[in-house]
């Protein structure tokens, strides 16, 4: 039984490791759909953290994304010198700070973020946290999007742009690299680093679970009263989760930026916190295999389904839009999965509830 578990995992891993390559054959857009599956994924192992572990309903998880990657453009491109004087003196050819400065200067203002958020909806629960984070989130996209004028700090709805690519070891992501006779495209290696800083999530997810702390985060999920009454400091565990699970969307962030070279307020709409939320409750609330399948699935799926609608538009002599087909396909299929499985496609094993019915 040890000996299969191990030969699927080995199966598993070499099948993830070769995938670009097989969609590499078919374009390299199919890789780059894999690239968004990736980020999307560390981004509901983050939202996890909060809604999975600690129960709370976070509905503008998008604004700690945002929060990373404009912080990226900020030190990675020349919008600060083009805009500020003192800056144009100080770096004429702008601020281009190392990925390794980057990523934890991102983790620790979205956490700041998460903290900011946190400390006013300590006493709010269920549908009044939703709406409070919810409007979180549209403030933050609403400032990113009029911070052009008086003074220029974002740029506007005309996004950043000029960012740099992600440079590790003197290897630039952004250029295709040959080695050994293979061409490996850029998307192909933004596959990989992805890759690894989602298996680095999953890994920090597991460690809190089984942790003090996401005991305590579960404690209050279940129960916040009795929680309390067992000497768990709500206020400060809630806090911790907010802010956790923000720094795993400033990374996310960070990576995006760099992966797109330019980030604009339209890629952090409401719509991207619902999907994101979708993806931790379709693949299993607080189960990391879950939320990983659910995300893959719903990042991957819209690209899929537009191979779908284009047919399906063409039967309705082009009446209806291809890409209001794909939403009400995406909308049918969620529907069919909850009424099929309410608890997720991959939910947690349920111990107490077995063991009693064992009894």
């Amino acid at each position: 039984m040890k000996n299969n578990k191990t030969a699927q995992w080995i199966i598993g891993a070499i099948a993830v490791l070769v995938l670009p390559f097989v969609l590499q054959y078919f374009g390299n857009a199919w890789v780059r759909i894999a690239d968004l599956a990736l980020l999307y994924v560390m981004l509901a192992l983050g939202l996890n953290i909060v809604v999975g572990y600690a129960g709370l309903l976070d509905l503008g998880y998008v604004a700690f994304y945002a929060v990373g990657a404009y912080l990226f453009g900020f030190i990675a491109s020349p919008q600060l010198s083009d805009n500020f004087a003192t800056f144009a003196a100080l770096f004429p050819n702008g601020l281009h700070f190392s990925i390794w400065i980057a990523v934890p200067l991102a983790a620790l203002v979205a956490a700041l973020f998460g903290v900011l958020l946190g400390a006013p909806t300590l006493k709010l629960r269920g549908d009044y946290l939703a709406i409070v984070t919810l409007g979180f989130g549209e403030i933050i996209r609403i400032f990113l999007n009029n911070l052009d004028h008086p003074i220029n700090l974002t740029n506007g709805p005309k996004g950043m742009g000029q960012i740099d690519s992600i440079q590790l070891f003197g290897l630039n992501l952004g250029k295709r690299l040959e080695l050994f006779g293979f061409d490996i495209s850029s998307v192909t290696l933004y596959y990989y680093l992805f890759l690894v800083l989602v298996v680095f999530s999953v890994f920090v997810s597991y460690r809190l679970q089984d942790s003090r702390i996401g005991r305590a985060w579960m404690a209050i999920r279940e129960d916040e009263i009795a929680a309390k009454a067992m000497g768990i400091n709500t206020r400060n565990m809630k806090l911790l989760a907010f802010g956790m699970g923000a720094s795993f969307g400033g990374v996310a962030g960070v990576m995006f930026a760099g992966f797109q070279g330019f980030v604009s307020p339209e890629s952090f709409s409401l719509m991207e916190s619902v999907m994101i939320v979708a993806m931790v409750v379709l693949g299993g609330i607080g189960h990391i295999p879950g939320v990983v399948l659910g995300a893959v699935l719903l990042a991957a799926l819209p690209e899929v389904l537009r191979y779908v609608a284009g047919p399906l538009q063409g039967m309705t002599d082009g009446r209806l839009d291809s890409a209001i087909l794909r939403q009400l396909l995406i909308a049918l299929a969620m529907i069919i999965v909850m009424l099929l499985r309410p608890r997720g496609l991959w939910p947690a094993p349920e111990h107490g509830k077995s063991q009693l019915h064992k009894t």
